[in-house]
C-alpha cells in the first residue's frame, strides 16, 4: 500500500498528516498527488465528496508554495462559507510543522468586508474564497490575482448548480493564462465541460475514482411509502429506532425545514434547522452544536447544506425527493464519508414510485422498500 511520503510528499507535511490520524492516502489522493507534484498541468479530478479532495489538491499546493515571496500564489475557490472555512481550517493544520510559515486566508459572505480586506493587506500566499465574494473584492479592486500560478475549483458543479458560472467566468479572466487550473468535481455537466474547454488545456490529466459509481458504493439506498400526514411519524420512528446515530434531514423549503424542526422539537427529538435566512452567526452555532456531537440531527434545505463535511453521519433522510437529480447525490453524500458505510433513506408518496426507478436508473443505485 502507498504511503504519502512515496506520493512525494515531505515530511513535514507527513508528520502534519500522522498527528491528524491520516496515515494511508484515499484512491483520489493516491492518483493526484504524484501527478501535481511532478508536473506543470492542468487537471480533472472526478471523486465524490469525502473522498479526501482538499488533501489531494492540498498537499502539492502547499508544498509548491514560495513563502519567501509575498504575493498571491494559489486561489481556491468552493460553494459555500463552511467549505470554505473548512478548507482554510485543513490547510492550516497541513503547514503545522513547517519551518516557513505559509499565510491562507478565508474570503466569504457573511463577514463584514471590512475585515477581509484588512486582513488581505497582510502577507497572503492563499487565498480560499466564494465566488460571489471574490467578486466583490475584485470589484473594489482590493485583491490581486494577476500572479497566481494555481487556481483550485473544488466542488466545482455545486458552485455550478448555485448559479456561480458568471462569477467563475469573471474571476478566470482576472488570472493569468500561464496558471495551472485544477478542477474537482463529482460530476461534470454541460456547464462545467464549457469551462474545461473554455479555460483549461485540451491536455489536462484527468482521474476518475469509482467510475462507474456515482453515488458513493457504502451508501444503502431505500425508500418507505408514506403519506403527508404520517411523514412525520415515519421520521420520528427512523430516529427512535436510531438513538445514537446522527444525521441529517432534507427538506425542500425553508418553510418546511422550520415546521419540521419545531414539530421534532416539541417531540424531545435533538434537532436544529439550517437554512438560508438564517443570521451567519446562529448558522455557525448551529454547525458547531453539529459537529461537536451536541446535536443529534441537522434540518436543512439542499443549499443550506452544500459544503457540510461532518463525520460519523450514520444517515440521511429526504423528506421530499429532490427536485434536481444532482441534489441527491449531494445529499446521500453527506453520510458514509471516509470509508464508513451509511444509510440514505427516502420518504414517498404513492405516486412518487416512478421518480425512485428515475433516480435508480440515472445513477446506476439499487433502492430497497423498507417499512417502520
Amino acid at each position: 500500500m502507498a504511503t504519502f511520503k512515496h506520493l512525494g510528499v515531505k515530511p513535514e507535511f507527513v508528520k502534519s498528516l500522522k498527528e491528524l490520524n491520516i496515515k494511508f492516502p484515499t484512491e483520489i489522493q493516491e492518483k493526484a498527488i504524484p501527478v501535481l507534484l511532478q508536473s506543470q498541468t492542468d487537471f480533472i479530478g472526478l471523486a465524490q465528496t469525502g473522498t479526501g479532495k482538499t488533501a489531494a489538491f492540498g498537499l502539492p499546493m502547499l508544498q509548491n508554495i514560495k513563502s519567501d515571496s509575498n504575493h498571491v500564489q494559489a486561489l481556491i475557490l468552493a460553494p459555500t462559507r463552511e467549505l470554505v472555512q473548512q478548507i482554510k481550517k485543513q490547510l492550516f493544520k497541513f503547514t503545522k510543522y513547517c519551518d516557513n510559515k505559509i499565510f491562507v486566508e478565508g474570503v466569504y459572505g457573511g463577514e463584514k468586508i471590512d475585515i477581509q480586506i484588512k486582513n488581505l493587506k497582510r502577507t497572503t500566499h492563499v487565498i480560499v474564497a466564494t465566488p460571489g465574494r471574490l467578486n466583490d473584492l475584485l470589484d473594489r479592486k482590493v485583491i490581486d490575482i494577476r500572479k497566481v500560478n494555481t487556481v483550485i475549483l473544488d466542488e466545482a458543479d455545486e458552485m455550478l448548480s448555485m448559479g456561480f458560472k458568471d462569477a467563475l467566468t469573471k474571476i478566470l479572466t482576472h488570472t493569468p493564462g500561464s496558471k495551472q487550473t485544477w478542477l474537482f468535481s463529482a460530476t461534470i455537466p454541460s456547464g462545467i465541460q464549457q469551462i474545461i474547454e473554455q479555460y483549461m488545456s485540451p491536455k489536462a490529466v484527468r482521474v476518475v475514482v469509482n467510475k462507474n459509481e456515482l453515488v458513493n458504493a457504502n451508501i444503502s439506498h431505500s425508500y418507505i411509502t408514506t403519506t403527508i400526514e404520517q411523514k412525520q411519524n415515519a421520521i420520528e420512528s427512523i430516529l427512535e429506532a436510531r438513538p445514537d446515530d446522527r444525521g441529517i434531514i432534507f427538506c425542500r423549503t425553508k418553510a418546511g425545514t422550520q415546521s419540521l424542526t419545531e414539530a421534532l422539537k416539541d417531540e424531545g427529538f435533538s434537532v436544529e434547522a439550517l437554512e438560508g435566512d438564517m443570521q451567519q452567526r446562529d448558522r455557525e452555532k448551529v454547525m458547531r452544536a453539529f459537529k461537536k456531537g451536541n446535536l443529534q440531527v441537522l434540518i436543512s434545505t439542499d443549499v443550506s447544506a452544500r459544503g457540510i463535511d461532518v463525520n460519523d453521519l450514520a444517515f440521511v433522510i429526504h423528506h421530499q425527493l429532490p427536485e434536481h437529480l444532482e441534489y441527491y447525490t449531494h445529499r446521500s453524500g453527506r453520510t458514509a464519508r471516509a470509508g464508513k458505510t451509511g444509510q440514505s433513506i427516502a420518504l414517498i408518496l404513492g405516486g412518487e414510485l416512478k421518480r425512485i426507478h428515475e433516480i435508480n436508473k440515472a445513477l446506476g443505485i439499487k433502492f430497497k422498500e423498507i417499512s417502520i
